[in-house]
Order: structure tokens, then sequence, then C-alpha cells
């Protein structure tokens, strides 16, 4: 099933016997004992649910009358102050962080934005865009065009056999038949046809081309529109596989991107990360464990 919304693929799961109480109060002494006691935060944040996680928040709060995520910043530093701290945030929040971040700055990382919105469902989009109306990211000013402009797609779960054909043969027109591409058509049908309904429209592209989608995008368009509606193709076929190639990208060559590789990690760790983790074995031959404990020697 495409976009899950909760934890039936997931790595994390909700705690059985969980006290909020309980785990703030070890999280305190970690943190204000002599030295952070890192397996007491990797311990307890790794292993409840995102819900479970901020009733965590509220009850350290009470307790300390600060908040855990100040206190993490506080007294961890580089990568790993970044995971906690993306544990410790709500997921429509982290998304909406993490879109801010891409916009602000020189330039856009255009590649995190295609990301989220080419992966992220209905919800969890109008999620993201509720973040942003609440104020809740001072950093999000730019976030509310991108996100007006998605979570907008069917949500259907029937197919329609003749539409495929008829919007594969629209596309066909539009971009393999003429002379220049009309994106517009590309942008219309990607972006609001249900994913069954898409799945269906790429079988009867290739009886109709010859050739997939992606390739005839490829071949007929370029920049980050061209990146963009392959990430969607993509993730019309399989969003595991997309993310285990995001993942791969993230680790390989000379250097790690750590903040790809935290965003995944911790955004899919309730929806589909154990799918993920079979695809990346599937697609490069070693386990995506192998390939982060080696992260900077992935070929």
């Amino acid at each position: 099933v495409c976009f899950l919304q909760s934890g039936e693929r997931g790595t994390i799961k909700a705690k059985a016997d969980f006290d909020a109480g309980d785990d703030a109060v070890a999280l305190r002494k970690a943190i204000e004992g002599l030295g952070t006691r890192e397996k007491t935060l990797i311990d307890v944040l790794t292993r409840r649910s995102s819900a479970q996680r901020q009733l965590i928040c509220a009850a350290y709060q009470e307790a300390t009358g600060r908040s855990l995520e100040e206190d993490l910043r506080g007294d961890t530093h580089g990568d790993f102050e970044e995971v906690l701290v993306a544990l410790v945030t709500p997921p429509a929040a982290y998304d909406c962080h993490e879109v801010a971040r891409a916009m602000k700055g020189l330039g856009t990382a255009d590649s995190v934005l295609i990301e989220i919105f080419a992966s992220r469902s209905n919800q969890q989009i109008k999620a993201l865009s509720e973040v942003y109306l609440e104020g809740k990211d001072v950093h999000a000013e730019p976030v509310r065009l991108k996100t007006s402009k998605s979570g907008k797609r069917d949500e259907s779960t029937t197919v329609d056999p003749e539409k495929a054909k008829e919007d594969a043969k629209t596309l066909y027109d539009a971009g393999e038949k003429k002379w220049g591409t009309d994106e517009s058509k590309f942008i219309d049908i990607l972006c609001h046809r249900s994913i069954p309904q898409l799945r269906q429209t790429l079988i009867e592209y290739k009886n109709i081309s010859g050739k997939s989608l992606q390739q005839s995008i490829e071949g007929e368009m370029s920049g980050k529109l061209e990146e963009l509606l392959v990430a969607i193709v993509k993730c019309v076929k399989s969003v595991p596989a997309y993310m285990a190639e995001r993942l791969y990208e993230s680790m390989k060559g000379g250097g790690t991107d750590e903040a790809t590789l935290n965003r995944i990690m911790v955004s899919r760790s309730e929806i589909d990360l154990l799918d993920i983790r079979a695809e990346f074995k599937k697609l490069y031959s070693y386990s995506l464990h192998s390939a982060i404990e080696v992260s900077d020697c992935v070929p």
C-alpha cells in the first residue's frame, strides 16, 4: 500500500506499559548528570512512538519548566543532536521545518522539496500546511505557496482502465509525439490522479509508447521539473524504493548528506522503514544497516 499513515511497516512501535513521567525523569537524569548519558537518550527516544515522545515532552516540561528540545540542543551536538531533536518534533512540524530550511538561505535545496512533496500523502501535506498557518515554525514563511499547490491528489482506490488509456495517450501526445513538450499535461495528470490510477496509466503508457514514462520524461524535459516528475513516477511505483535510492545517494561518494539520512530515517521510522530496508537490500545487495555503518565508503 502506498502512503501508509501509521506503523504497519515501521521499525518503531509504541511501547507497552508506557509511562511518560518515568521516561521524563530518566531523560532529565541523563541530561543533568555529570556528562550526558547518551545511551539513555537513545534507548528512550528511539523506542517510543512519535505520539509517546510528545507525551514525554509534555511531562518533561511540567517537571523541569524547560522544553526537552531546548535541553537536547544545549547538551548534545552535531548530527546526534539533530537526530534527537527530529525525534521529539511532531512529524508535521518536522516536515515543515525541513521544507522551510530547504527554502531559506542562498539558493533552494530543491531535492529536499521534491522528496517531501513527491512522497507525502494529502493528509501529510495538509498537516504540514497547518503547522505553517499556526506559526509553529518561525522559518516557515515561504511554505504556504508550496503547500497550496500540493495535497490535491485524488484518493480513490478504484481504477478506471479506460481513463488510464486516455491519460496515457494524452501524455504521449504531449511529449513523445509532438515537437516540444506540453508540460502542463504531465503536471495535471501526475499531480492529481490517484496512486492506483497512475500505476495503471504507467502500464498503458508503456503499451502505447514502447518506453516507460520515466524514460520519456527524462528524454523530453530537463532541470527541476524533470527531477520532480521523475520523483513522482518513482513514488507511484514504490515510495520505499524511492526512499532507498535517496538514502543510497545520501551516503555514496566522499561524505554523507547527514540531513537527508536523518530526515528519511526519522520521518519513515513509523511508516515504511521495514520496506525501505528490504528495497535497499534488493537494489544494492547489502543491508541499509551496513551502509550506514560505513557510509563514507559507499561506492
